[in-house]
Order: structure tokens, then C-alpha cells, then sequence
């Protein structure tokens, strides 16, 4: 796989893969599988409410006209 870079990302890969002590294909490896992990829970607590509000929105829509 081939990654094109500007500057600005050239300098933040390597600042943080000399910071953090690894490679640059790290870095980035991180950041993808972290990105990924975020939106996996994002999914989940979308949903959560979703069906949380399907099942009590008539107790919060009588709690919203008290």
C-alpha cells in the first residue's frame, strides 16, 4: 500500500513516531484501528438510544409536558 503525504503529514508522522518510539507505519496503523474502534461504539450507542427512545418515549413525553 502506498500513502501520499503533504508536508504537514510528513512532520506529524514523525514527530509522533519518534515520540511514541516506533514507526511511522505504526502510527498510522494505530490511528486507522482506533478511528475504526470509535465508530464501531459510535454505532452501537446510536442505537442504543434509538431503541431506548422507541421503548420509553411515552415517559418522555410525559416527563417533557410536566
Amino acid at each position: 500500500m502506498t500513502l501520499r503525504t503533504d508536508e504537514e503529514l510528513d512532520r506529524a508522522l514523525t514527530a509522533l513516531a519518534e515520540a511514541e518510539g516506533t514507526s511511522r507505519q505504526e502510527v498510522i496503523r494505530r490511528a486507522v484501528l482506533e478511528r475504526y474502534a470509535r465508530s464501531g461504539h459510535s454505532a452501537r450507542v446510536t442505537e442504543s438510544a434509538e431503541r431506548l427512545a422507541s421503548r420509553w418515549s411515552d415517559v418522555l413525553h410525559r416527563l417533557g409536558t410536566v
